[in-house]
């Protein structure tokens, strides 16, 4: 008795690899966009917290709408903020003044 020993043929393996390859394709730019998405959306919510921190700053220590606080005033252990936040997206933050909100180097990413 022989045993027959079947395996797959090129094609089938050709098939099969282009039906995963369109799927990625499909996939692929839903997942970037997500993925920028959810970036944009935590970097908004560090500059909401680096904010509200600087108007506490500024009611706390009875400080005007032109005063800027240094990093030293909003993060740290005994501060509004205790780790300074860091932009998901590569970005840095610019606290500014009290009356304007803090902006991100990343032009998509903006306060809420």
């Amino acid at each position: 008795m022989k045993l027959k020993s079947r395996a797959f043929s090129l094609v089938e393996i050709m098939f099969v690899v282009t039906i995963i390859g369109l799927l990625a394709i499909i996939v692929m730019p839903s997942f970037l966009k997500s993925r920028e998405e959810s970036t944009r959306k935590a970097c908004g919510n560090n500059l909401l917290q680096i904010y509200n921190a600087k108007l506490r700053w500024a009611l706390e220590t009875k400080k005007g709408g032109a005063d800027v606080p240094v990093d030293a005033d909003l993060f740290g252990s005994n501060t509004f903020i205790r780790v300074k936040p860091v932009c998901p997206g590569g970005g840095s933050y610019t606290i500014g003044p009290v009356d304007d909100p803090p902006t991100c180097t990343v032009p998509t990413h903006e306060l809420p």
